[in-house]
């Protein structure tokens, strides 16, 4: 196996500036996630109605994600994340207002929607701004490791973030929202001064020649991305797993208290926290699993896997503890899986439409997400949390067929840096399971894109 590439100290100057960036944007977005669904609920909408706003996020995502993708990709990463901090702070203030006027799920979902906007503005341009500087700066290393770093420091900010909500909500289930836009503004402060493009070479564009520019580099990151097929099939495996990710995120704050109950908000929180600790436990593994396993889609198989049983178990449970142990064992599945994930999409996307074929994959997660949160909070509110954890769990399995045809294509990004297809194929040679025959072709069958 080939040394590991060297990292300069202004590469590695970046990457610290990027995770303190990520670190900050997740500690502000997930003080509000351990008590949103309650947060709605107690602004007097139904079950349904507060999945319908969860939904209109996803398709703010939908709606947005390739435009803010353009946005990154001509004007600049710096310009969109700028931009997502102004646009998420005013939209969060948004939902407190709303909450005291009594606004109904209509207001809600446009808010939601708006939301979404701001996300998509961090989506894909934070990743492309860090694979385009390291990679300008010379590193031409493995980003797993980077990106599973990453997930950890987020992690942590969100270990912080649910649990101060979570007690912020024990006193006003509006503090949150409020204490998240100080956050970000005081984020948007110290992004303006300290991010700059680097290995990005910005477009020079007027308001005139904008929208054939944007038109331009949609359909060339569409190319490159839906065009793709390994892309393509992956980003159909993870609109699957978001369509019930989404939902089950926000479904078992209301469910656990269920299970419990009692009313206590600050349960929440602390739920919260330990699915932060599990996503860590996760992220912390990709490393590891890099030693032992020379293929992405190994390690995407079996964490689809292990997500989808453990979600259908959270529904079976009939008490609190052993439901909380299934869900974050499908945290710890997740925190594998997402820097993976991630490391294989920078891997096949070329730099120009770096961020458009990122914002690409996240708007049709986003289509699952609408599609997932409005049927099965539909369904959870006619048969209950616990049925629908059991469907959505079962359904989410059908995620695996698409990866497993990835695997069948053997393309370069499934390829850990120094690994190559002739000398593994699975974990075999370290005492691990093997699932190298799943996909095998012969040499004449491979492909390794469209």
């Amino acid at each position: 196996m080939a040394e590991a590439p060297t990292m300069s100290d202004e590469a590695t100057t970046l990457v610290r500036r990027y995770y303190a960036y990520a670190g900050i944007y997740t500690l502000a977005a997930s003080i509000i996630w351990g008590i949103n669904t309650l947060f709605l609920l107690d602004a007097g909408l139904s079950v349904a109605e507060v999945f319908i706003a969860n939904a209109a996020f996803s398709l703010g995502t939908v709606l947005f994600e390739i435009p803010t993708g353009v946005v990154a990709d001509t004007i600049g990463r710096r310009a969109s994340f700028l931009l997502s901090l102004v646009v998420l702070a005013s939209s969060t203030l948004a939902y407190v207002w709303l909450a005291q006027a009594g606004a109904g799920v209509v207001a809600f979902s446009v808010a939601s929607i708006v939301i979404g906007l701001g996300f998509t503005f961090y989506s894909g341009a934070m990743e492309a701004w860090l694979v385009d500087g390291v990679q300008g700066l010379g590193y031409e290393g493995n980003m797993d490791g980077i990106f599973a770093n990453a997930q950890m420091i987020g992690g942590g900010a969100m270990l912080v973030g649910t649990i101060g909500g979570g007690l912020l909500g024990q006193i006003d289930l509006a503090l949150p929202f409020i204490v998240r836009s100080v956050l970000l503004l005081g984020l948007l402060a110290l992004a303006f001064f300290g991010m700059h493009d680097i290995g990005f070479q910005p477009r020079t564009v007027t308001w005139r020649t904008l929208p054939s520019e944007a038109s331009t580099v949609a359909a060339s990151g569409i190319r490159h991305g839906w065009g793709s097929r390994p892309l393509r099939l992956i980003m159909i495996a993870g609109a699957i797993q978001t369509g019930f990710f989404m939902w089950a995120w926000y479904a078992w704050q209301p469910y656990f208290l269920e299970l419990l109950e009692r009313d206590a908000v600050w349960v929440a929180g602390v739920v919260a926290a330990l699915l932060s600790l599990a996503l860590i436990a996760g992220n912390s593994l990709v490393k590891l699993f890099m030693r032992y396993c020379g293929r992405r889609t190994t390690l995407l198989l079996w964490t689809a896997a292990g997500f989808s049983l453990a979600s259908i178990g959270v529904g079976w449970a009939t008490n609190f503890p052993v439901a909380l142990l299934f869900l974050l064992i499908s945290a710890v599945a997740m925190g594998v899986q997402m820097p993976v994930r991630q490391a294989f999409i920078h891997a096949i996307a070329p730099s120009e439409e770096r961020a458009t074929v990122v914002s690409f994959d996240s708007m049709i997660s986003g289509v699952g997400g609408v599609a997932g949160q409005t049927g099965l909070g539909v369904y959870s509110e006619r048969q209950g949390y616990a049925a629908a954890y059991v469907f959505g769990g079962a359904v989410v399995a059908l995620a695996a067929p698409f990866v497993i045809i990835t695997r069948r294509l053997k393309a370069p990004a499934d390829y850990f840096e120094g690994t190559h297809a002739s000398e593994t194929d699975g974990c075999v040679p370290h005492g691990l399971p093997s699932i190298a025959h799943v996909g095998a072709v012969s040499a004449d069958s491979q492909e390794t894109a469209e």
